[in-house]
Parts: structure tokens; C-alpha cells; sequence
């Protein structure tokens, strides 16, 4: 009997569990990245300072990022001493950014290596691993500590339009924020 089930099951799985599509990775193509746990777009985004998705925390709980204010100053709306100190903090911050930017692609470069050329041990490979931890940390620190500059230089009245203006505030079904499909933005949030 236990020898049938098993046979039944087996049949029941057919070709899926057993074909050779079943073993492909989706890592499949990303072997032939530089580096492979970065994408290009990583490396584009570290390199220019960009957030990367690091300042998550500040910004999905109202603290607003600099960037984003810069882009929208017109309608949240920034004065000019406003918009000067949030430039001065987004450009000291986007410095700080990249410079630790490059140090993490480097550090990921050097795994790589490790691995490639088949000198990686335990030591290395604990080492390696602690100082990409220690700088993805610095990275996002940056980021982070930059969003905490931000509300001293803004009223509450602004800190409040720009989170509904990015969509984190009021009606989702009301604010779509600026750059996203309307349509799609909706079904994403349950509006229709």
C-alpha cells in the first residue's frame, strides 16, 4: 500500500518536479554580472547617491528625505532659506552617499574575487562579509540621519502636505502622487 501511495504521488508530480526547467534558477543570467550580488542598477543607484531604499524607515513614517522635498518644493511649498538648507543637507549627504557608495561596491568586487578565484576561506569570508555589513550600515545611516535633519527646517503643515503628496497620508484612493499611473495605483490600493 505505502509503495503504491508513493508510485501515485510520484506520477502526480510528473514531469514538473522532475524536468530540467524545475532546476533552473532565478538567478539564471545574473552569472554573467561583474559583481554578482549587485545589479546594474545597484551600482547606478550607489554611484549616484541615491537612496537605494535605505531611508525606508524615515520616510514611510513621515520624516521627510531631502530629495524628494527638492523635487517637490513647489508644491509643498519651500521658501528659498528652506530650499538653500535642504540643498546644503542633500548635497553633503549625497557626498557621503557615493564616497561609501564606492567603498561597498569594492568590498562586494572583492568577494566576488574571493569566490572567482577560489581563495575564499572562513576567515576571509567572515571578514568580507563583516565589512560589506559595516558599510551597507554607514550607507544607510547616512541616509537615515539626513531625513532627521529635515523636519527642524519644515512646519508641521508641510511635513503633513508632503506625506500626502508622496501617498502616506489621507485618501490613497485621492492622492495618487505625482509620477504614478493613476489606474494602477488604485488597484494597488484597493480603491476600485
Amino acid at each position: 500500500m505505502r509503495t503504491t501511495i508513493v508510485f501515485t504521488a510520484l506520477l502526480l508530480l510528473g514531469s514538473t518536479a522532475f524536468s530540467q526547467d524545475s532546476h533552473t534558477s532565478q538567478y539564471a543570467g545574473q552569472e554573467q554580472r561583474k559583481i554578482k550580488s549587485l545589479s546594474p542598477d545597484d551600482i547606478k543607484e550607489l554611484r549616484r547617491g541615491g537612496g537605494w531604499g535605505l531611508a525606508k524607515a524615515a520616510e514611510l513614517n513621515g520624516v521627510p528625505g531631502p530629495a524628494h522635498l527638492l523635487e517637490m518644493k513647489d508644491k509643498v511649498p519651500l521658501d528659498q532659506d528652506q530650499v538653500a538648507l535642504i540643498s546644503q543637507i542633500w548635497e553633503a549627504m549625497k557626498t557621503e552617499a557615493i564616497a561609501e557608495g564606492e567603498v561597498l561596491i569594492g568590498l562586494e568586487r572583492d568577494l566576488e574575487t574571493a569566490f572567482r578565484d577560489g581563495s575564499i576561506t572562513e576567515v576571509l569570508l567572515a571578514e568580507k562579509v563583516n565589512a560589506i555589513a559595516a558599510s551597507r550600515a554607514r550607507l544607510r545611516i547616512i541616509h537615515l540621519s539626513t531625513h532627521l535633519r529635515t523636519p527642524d527646517i519644515l512646519s508641521g503643515e508641510q511635513i503633513d502636505k508632503y506625506n500626502v503628496l508622496r501617498g502616506y497620508a489621507g485618501d490613497p484612493c485621492e492622492n495618487i502622487p505625482d509620477g504614478h499611473n493613476a489606474a494602477m495605483w488604485k488597484k494597488h490600493n484597493g480603491c476600485e
